[in-house]
């Protein structure tokens, strides 16, 4: 029996792991792949502390912290992905491709990934000026025409702040309608650099040279005529939502609509009170690696209390 399973390697599963070893919370710590999302990034500038960081060399610096923790409070099971869980009133179990687990608490910080476009040339491009991150990758776009696809908050919050440095701003929309927050979209809008494409969806990802080189445009269609236009942009991000990762919880805890775990934002507590969950996988405003990490210390902090208590 441990005291604690987390269930994830990225920043927030990296961050909880650390902060449980240091309070000797006897704890398995299972992950599937090191790094997150940020993994595909070629350079995060904005993981605090470190200026400018390869998402591979951020994976590996998180793998490397916590290993350097692993030992008598501390397992690591790696590679290995949780595949279901079951909430009982005096217990968790964890079962995954190995084995069944069980422990006091767990900490979900299984993530989530993201919808990627499916597009002509979109595959070919991707991270070659086709980018999933705005946060990561935006300051190089700087002074450069760029265009986001996605009509949503997430959609609008990028383009507001690519505006911030970006040449212009061109943001395609699949709805008639705004999907987006009133006072996001009448921030768009207002400035000078921002162009709204509503009802038109992208059909294809080009660059030179073809297939290998960099982004050079987008094309797309207006869905109300049927007419295709071609965007001249170096840059292209992408915002048609998280699939976070929960289909293996089945209905241990309780869920939003769009599938990601809801938590008390006090503490980080889920639906069910031995289970806990943060980072992309549960349902915070904001999803970045510093939100991730700092909202799984919270966590971490709270489980340690509950744990003493018990």
């Amino acid at each position: 029996m441990y005291d604690l399973i987390i269930i994830g390697g990225g920043p927030a599963g990296a961050a909880a792991a650390v902060y449980a070893a240091r309070k000797r919370i006897k704890t398995l710590m299972i992950v599937e792949e090191w790094g997150g999302q940020s993994t595909v990034s070629t350079e995060v500038q904005n993981w605090i502390g470190t200026p400018s960081i390869s998402g591979m060399d951020l994976a590996n610096a998180l793998k490397n912290h916590v290993l350097a923790y692993a030992g008598e409070f501390l397992t690591v099971q790696s590679p290995d992905s949780a595949s279901a869980i079951a909430a009982h009133d005096d217990r968790v179990e964890v079962t995954t491709h190995k084995d069944t687990y069980k422990a006091k608490a767990a900490l979900v910080v299984s993530g989530a990934s993201r919808r990627k476009l499916d597009v002509k040339g979109a595959k070919e491009y991707d991270q070659k000026g086709l980018t999933y991150c705005a946060s990561c990758d935006g300051p190089l776009f700087a002074d450069k025409d760029v265009a986001v696809i996605g009509g949503g908050n997430a959609g609008f919050e990028t383009a507001l702040q690519l505006l911030a440095y970006c040449k212009s701003v061109t943001l395609l929309s699949r709805g008639t309608a705004f999907r987006a927050d009133a006072i996001t979209v009448e921030a768009a809008k207002a400035n000078p650099k921002m162009r709204i494409v509503l009802n038109a969806i992208p059909t294809e990802v080009f660059g030179d040279p073809p297939a290998g080189g960099f982004v050079k445009g987008l094309k797309f269609k207006h869905l109300d005529t049927g007419e295709e236009e071609t965007l001249d942009v170096e840059g292209i991000f992408v915002e048609i939502g998280l699939i976070p990762n929960t289909a293996w919880l089945g209905s241990a805890v309780e869920l939003t609509p769009f599938k990601q775990i809801k938590v008390d934002p006090k503490t980080q507590r889920t639906s069910h009170p031995r289970i806990w969950a943060a980072g992309d996988v549960a349902d915070g405003l904001y999803h970045q690696n510093n939100i991730a990490a700092g909202d799984a210390v919270k966590a971490l902090e709270d489980i340690y209390m509950y744990l003493r208590r018990s």
